[in-house]
């Protein structure tokens, strides 16, 4: 009976570990840059348990969370790129190398999904 209850809670915790949010924004209510319209704003996050310095599900880098969940994100919804990139991730080396006895780290990155605006025409100078 133990043994069932060590997996239903390895299960659980494997299964809601990765998420991504999405909001829509309207282009004149924030400012991401000249020449860009800004379409979204996106949150990706990735979090692993450990066990025994065993990652339970593992993919807590950032190479994983920005380029496999956010970037491919953006391009889904249709934007040309991402602005205003943060990430964040917890360390692991040093003292942070203990929490992989029992415990767990995450990593998460966020920014602004834009298409690309063709440029204005200049304006001719009056003779």
């Amino acid at each position: 009976m133990l043994a069932h209850r060590i997996a239903l809670a390895a299960a659980l915790a494997a299964s809601g570990c990765t998420s991504i949010t999405t909001v829509r924004v309207q282009p004149e209510t924030l400012h991401a840059g000249s020449n860009v319209r800004p379409i979204a704003v996106i949150h990706a996050q990735v979090t692993s348990a450990y066990l025994l310095f065993i990652p339970i599900p593992g993919h807590v880098d950032l190479d994983y969370v920005v380029n496999r969940m956010l970037l491919a994100t953006a391009k889904a919804l249709g934007a040309d790129k991402v602005v205003d990139i943060k990430v964040d991730i917890t360390p692991d080396t040093g003292v942070w190398t203990l929490r992989k006895l029992l415990g767990w780290r995450s990593a998460s990155a966020s920014g602004v999904a834009v298409v690309m605006e063709p440029e204005a025409p200049a304006a001719k100078a009056a003779p």
